[in-house]
């Protein structure tokens, strides 16, 4: 017991190892294929380059200690001998600290002061010193983010530094900023910047063997960005979430090779039991200083994480607070397919390029929202960049809350123009979106994605971040249509090296040969567009007066509705003030020779219980149809006809007047008669609001959108 207790205490971790077997001849064998078959890729700097990163850290450190020593001299009344005596420091962490740094990648870096320097002295007098010095481009500030910071880019490296005040005089050039003792007296933004650093250095500090923790970590970064699963802000893993995996898998296996560890890394992680926390040292079980700490038996919000992996140094937090349902499936499947591919490896079946293959992410899915941020001016267009890409998630939960979607899923890699007409400052995200199992059913999802941009955008003014060229657009198409978005390169990848599969994600397509027209969006440019969509759908226009409810999507608003025949709109340009330009409805036949009904609502409080759905207006922006007995009535409301004798006159209506030729103004005044004729139907379903009961409804006006989007799914 003596000799297991010594043996617990001389390895770091919340256990014992697993495994303190040495390595074998194949494991080092191994190891040093997996360092050669890394190296194309950058993962390796030359001494040259090494030493450039060492004097851009040196010349930076020399500006922040001139940068305090001006500061005290307009703040104090003191000696210029004792100005020397404040000191400041700039210090590193993340992947650069940790010393698996790529070629161009960046340096993270925090400026450490005394006392009497503040934050505002930082985003004033500091950014003022740094846009005077002519190796800084791109310098830009981001003073209300969750941690502060500034981004530049200093002789060619690009640096994003933070600061943090600590309650001190004068800063040594040895502290050690593990001391818990300083963060004594600190505000949250500075504990918040200083726990970068803290926790580099603990996980350095928990790792048995150094070198090979570094290189198995480089191997898992680069599988990481490559599978398209490294980005803590969209959901997945930042480089600190992957360090503190890799650490714990070399406290399990202390003296294993970087091979072995790759393989246990892969092995322990997939078959890890979820939500069960990944934990380098015990948790603290005193908060002497009262800073939130992650606790599930305390926070009850903890009890949610999907993927906790707590931070070693205190305050513990969880390093994948973004990580949701799709992102963790995701990764889940990844870790698998790592595995499969390393066991290969050690059968000599495979080599460790097949590891490294890029993902396959334009070839998984058949359905795709595409998100397109623009600018026209390089400023405002990096900070608008970095703005929407941080609430992209939000984004992806809205989708997840679909009871229809199954996974959606964010590709990290933003790509630019793909052609001049695209202009120069924009970039486009995509989210790739696998259905459930359903039939005959209409999936809309303009209400997952109106209440985003409407939160982007108010978010951006009340942070005083929006601007007159800043842009946002989001659109659906198929995979046929991505080479209108993607180069053809990235399209083509992964065709040769992974057989074309079924799509089974997408089971909510129907079986039979797809019809090459159903496969495309169809945009509303022309009348014989608009009289052969199948869905009719209108967007509420983005009004300060509006009724809040109408932005904000609610538990229940993804509801069944109906296919739509014939149905028609006027194609016009959508309002300028109109935040989400184009809704997005997916209609779902079985056969395409059956006739559906028009899918609409008849009033304005049948809208509201629809839970967000679109209503259906004429261009005096009035209900077309009286409000059922029971509900609000206005006196010059038309009078609803029976819905048996309404059906079969829309029926027959759509069979025995077919729209094409027709001309525009017939068509319009064509569509409306169908439209204020139809009633909606009530569905089936315990899990679809109630339609047939009176409510009290608020009105509000809304515009039939102009420019929709319209799409099958065959």
């Amino acid at each position: 017991m003596a000799d297991d207790n010594t043996d617990q205490k001389h390895y770091p971790g919340i256990t014992s190892p697993i495994s303190l077997d040495k390595p074998k001849p194949l494991d080092f064998k191994l190891s040093a294929k997996l360092e050669e078959s890394m190296r194309p890729y950058g993962v390796f700097e030359s001494d040259e380059q090494l030493a450039h990163r060492m004097d851009v850290l040196h010349k930076i450190n020399s500006i922040v200690r001139e940068w305090i020593k001006e500061v005290s001299r307009q703040k104090s009344n003191i000696p210029e001998s004792k100005i020397d005596t404040f000191g400041g420091k700039v210090c590193t962490f993340g992947s650069y600290r940790l010393g698996v740094h790529t070629k161009g990648g960046d340096i993270d870096t925090l400026c450490v002061a005394p006392r009497h320097v503040d934050r505002s002295d930082f985003f004033s007098s500091f950014y003022e010193l740094l846009k005077q010095q002519e190796e800084v481009k791109d310098l830009r500030a981001v003073e209300e983010a969750y941690v502060p910071v500034i981004k530049m880019v200093f002789d060619g490296i690009e640096l994003d530094m933070l600061f943090a005040r600590l309650a001190l005089p004068q800063i040594p050039d040895d502290i050690d900023l593990r001391d818990e003792a300083l963060l004594k007296n600190l505000s949250e933004k500075c504990v918040r910047s200083l726990n970068g650093c803290r926790v580099t250095d603990e996980i350095l500090h928990l790792v048995p063997n150094k070198e090979s923790f570094r290189m198995t970590l480089r191997a898992v970064k680069l599988w990481a960005k490559k599978r398209g699963i490294y980005s803590n802000v969209l959901g997945f893993l930042g480089g600190v979430s992957w360090a503190m995996l890799v650490a714990r898998v070399c406290q399990l296996y202390p003296y294993a090779a970087p091979a072995t560890l790759l393989h246990k890394f892969f092995m322990v992680f997939y078959k890890w039991d979820w939500p069960q926390p990944i934990l380098l040292k015990p948790l603290q079980t005193d908060n002497r200083l009262s800073f939130p700490v992650w606790d599930p038996r305390v926070n009850p919000s903890d009890r949610f994480h999907l993927m906790p992996i707590i931070t070693p140094a205190y305050p513990q937090q969880n390093s994948t607070f973004n990580v949701s349902l799709s992102t963790r499936t995701i990764m889940m499947e990844e870790f698998k397919r790592g595995l499969d591919v390393v066991t290969r490896i050690y059968e000599v079946k495979d080599d460790w390029g097949k590891l490294f293959e890029p993902s396959t992410f334009f070839l998984k899915y058949k359905h795709y929202i595409v998100l397109i941020v623009s600018a026209e001016e390089e400023t405002s267009y990096l900070e608008w960049h970095g703005y929407v890409e941080s609430k992209i998630r939000l984004l992806v939960g809205n989708l997840e809350r679909n009871p229809f979607i199954k996974i959606a899923h964010v590709m990290p890699e933003s790509l630019g123009p793909l052609t001049e007409s695209d202009g120069q400052y924009m970039c486009k995200w995509f989210i790739g979106l696998t259905f459930n199992e359903v039939k005959n059913q209409n999936i809309d999802l303009t209400y997952d994605i109106q209440p985003f941009t409407a939160t982007v955008h108010r978010q951006a003014v009340h942070i005083k971040l929006m601007k007159q060229d800043m842009k946002i657009e989001i659109k659906h198409v198929k995979r046929k249509q991505l080479v209108q978005y993607v180069p053809t390169d990235l399209l083509q990848r992964g065709k040769s090296l992974e057989p074309r599969k079924k799509d089974n994600r997408s089971s909510i397509e129907s079986s039979g040969k797809p019809n090459d027209q159903s496969q495309g969006l169809t945009h509303s440019k022309s009348d014989t567009e608009l009289l052969r969509s199948d869905t009719i759908t209108v967007d509420i226009q983005d009004d300060s007066s509006r009724d809040s409810r109408s932005a904000t999507p609610t538990q229940d608003s993804h509801s069944p509705s109906k296919d739509t025949t014939n149905g028609e709109v006027e194609p016009a340009s959508p309002p300028t003030d109109t935040i989400m330009q184009s809704p997005v409805c997916i209609s779902k036949k079985e056969s395409s020779n059956q006739d559906s009904p028009i899918k609409l609502s008849t009033s304005e409080e049948d809208s509201q219980n629809v839970l967000g759905s679109p209503m259906y207006v004429d261009s005096f922006g009035q209900s077309p149809s009286r409000k059922r007995e029971g509900s609000p009535v206005r006196p010059d409301s038309p009078v609803k006809r029976s819905k048996s004798i309404e059906e079969s006159q829309v029926s027959q209506n759509a069979v025995e007047s077919p729209m094409d030729g027709v001309k525009e103004g017939e068509a319009r005044d064509r569509t409306m008669d169908l439209i204020s004729n139809q009633h909606v139907k009530r569905l089936p379903s315990a899990d679809v609001p109630d339609l047939m009961s009176p409510q009290t409804t608020h009105t509000q006006a809304v515009n039939v959108a102009r420019k929709c989007i319209r799409l099958k799914l065959k």
